[in-house]
């Protein structure tokens, strides 16, 4: 029978949804309550007509029936099950198809159950820490990260938003936005339809703020150590805010996700920047430069005034159905490996509790900083992606002022490749190019690597004291 027609779970939890009994939905159905009763436990395949009634009665897309997001589903639960707290249970791959499928609901349940847990265990420790270093308790809060809420808000909309697309089109058009002078053209924006100045602040005066904005005398203050790439992308933010705040409050309304104050001001900035984005990157041009250019990301950077991470922001957002580009992924990390930013479009799975695999080449790329580095990988379900990474600094600031660097990487399946300037010279076909890479240790099936700092999920750790492999975690050797 085939797997796909054993949609018991998703009936069961619409039917719930609209606080139906089996034997309303039955009646509904023309078909009797056993019978229903048989589909919802998966003892009866969904058959088609059946399929389309019931998109049909619910007023649903029939995507809504397609097993992608029990597949999200099983790859969080698979990484929250990798916690060396469930080791001695015994739950397998199966159990947790199982799961999402016949209780998607009680699956997402799981998952909001494990992360209260990881918060709450993360907060013990900095209390910990905070009691040790004699700083006290003030600000522990053992909830969800609003970073965490707004990563998954960009997920559910493949990160597009078609409504700020429009809204920054309305804004180049009525503002007759010059490409050779931007920075002018946002100036002069903002005073024409907002009355509000912009002042250039000296590092005395700005207070270590590079965007500072005064609602009552409406005065937009941007600091000198801003670069001009950045300037403009500032300014185009605030025209965001001020432009295009009903469009962005009209998406927040629909976002349940959203739990906290700050969780929301957090997405009303996130969406702002992606305004910013389609205001100084507009879709139609930028897409036609994307493709004719094959995805150069430095030479579309000069060509649009943006930066290096900025072009590789903007490129995961073209999905407009009939014009999308290459679906890319999206990451970005410190040199400590903390991710800061994530996006998937490709889908490649990211590490959502535990740290990232060191083999990717967005960690290897702050061996060689500010020169690209393409990578053909190989996941531990055999998808093979190829991934484009550099460092980027902040050079905001004088002789005496931190200069981070972190390090964006860009990626797709393997099989757009050719797409990307970046493959010429890749035999991309190759297995020998080949980078093994998995998205965390619990999770990986690569036993011979070398990097590995936890024993998988699917083999204990077992110690010898005779015999070790490349790496103390990994499976001991047969003899």
């Amino acid at each position: 029978m085939a797997e796909n027609t054993m949609l018991g779970g998703k009936v069961r939890a619409l039917r719930r949804r609209e606080n139906m009994t089996q034997g309303q939905l039955a009646e509904r159905l023309g078909i009797s309550p056993s019978y229903l009763n048989l589909i919802e436990n998966n003892r009866r395949p969904l058959t088609a007509p059946m399929l389309i009634k019931l998109a049909q009665l619910f007023e649903l897309d029939l995507s809504t029936f397609g097993t992608g997001g029990d597949a999200s589903i099983v790859s969080d639960l698979r990484e929250a099950f990798g916690d060396p707290l469930f080791d001695n249970h015994g739950v397998t791959t199966g159990d947790l198809k199982e799961l999402a499928g016949s209780s998607p609901t009680l699956a997402k349940a799981v998952l909001a159950l494990y992360r209260a847990y990881r918060d709450t265990r993360e907060s013990a420790e900095t209390l910990s820490e905070r009691l040790e270093g004699g700083e006290g308790v003030a600000g522990v809060e053992p909830t969800r990260l609003p970073t965490e809420e707004v990563s998954d808000l960009l997920q559910r909309h493949m990160n597009y938003f078609p409504t700020l697309e429009d809204a920054a089109d309305e804004v180049r058009a009525r503002g007759k936005l010059e490409s050779d002078d931007v920075y002018r053209s946002l100036v002069r924006y903002l005073e024409k339809e907002h009355d509000a100045e912009v002042r250039l602040l000296h590092v005395a005066d700005e207070r270590k703020a590079m965007r500072r904005y005064d609602p009552e005398a409406r005065r937009l203050s941007l600091s000198e150590l801003l670069p001009p790439r950045s300037r403009r992308f500032q300014l185009a933010h605030q025209i965001g805010l001020l432009s295009a705040s009903d469009a962005i409050d009209k998406l927040l309304e629909s976002e349940s996700g959203l739990s906290t104050p700050e969780s929301r001001a957090l997405a009303r900035v996130a969406l702002a920047n992606y305004f910013a984005a389609a205001l100084l990157m507009p879709y139609v041009p930028f897409h036609g430069a994307a493709r004719a250019e094959r995805y150069d990301i430095e030479l579309l950077a000069h060509r649009f005034g943006t930066s290096f991470e900025q072009v590789c922001h903007r490129l995961t957002t073209l999905r407009r159905p009939g014009a999308e580009g290459v679906p890319f992924h999206f990451l970005r990390i410190d040199i400590a490996g903390n991710i800061s930013k994530r996006f998937s479009g490709s889908g490649i799975r990211f590490a959502r509790f535990n740290g990232a695999c060191p083999r990717w080449a967005v960690h290897t790329a702050f061996l060689t900083p500010g020169m690209i580095r393409v990578q053909l990988s190989r996941m531990t379900d055999g998808t093979r992606y190829f991934c484009v990474a550099r460092t980027v600094r902040n050079d905001r600031g004088g002789y005496h002022a931190p200069h981070s660097m972190l390090s964006v990487s860009i990626g797709c399946e393997a099989r757009f490749a050719r797409e990307l300037v970046y493959s010429d010279g890749v035999d991309v076909e190759s297995n020998e190019a080949l980078v093994p890479v998995g998205v965390t240790c619990r999770l990986c099936e690569h036993h011979d690597c070398e990097q590995r700092v936890f024993p998988p999920m699917q083999h204990p750790l077992r110690i010898d004291e005779n015999m070790r492999g490349v790496s103390f975690f990994g499976p001991t050797p047969k003899r």
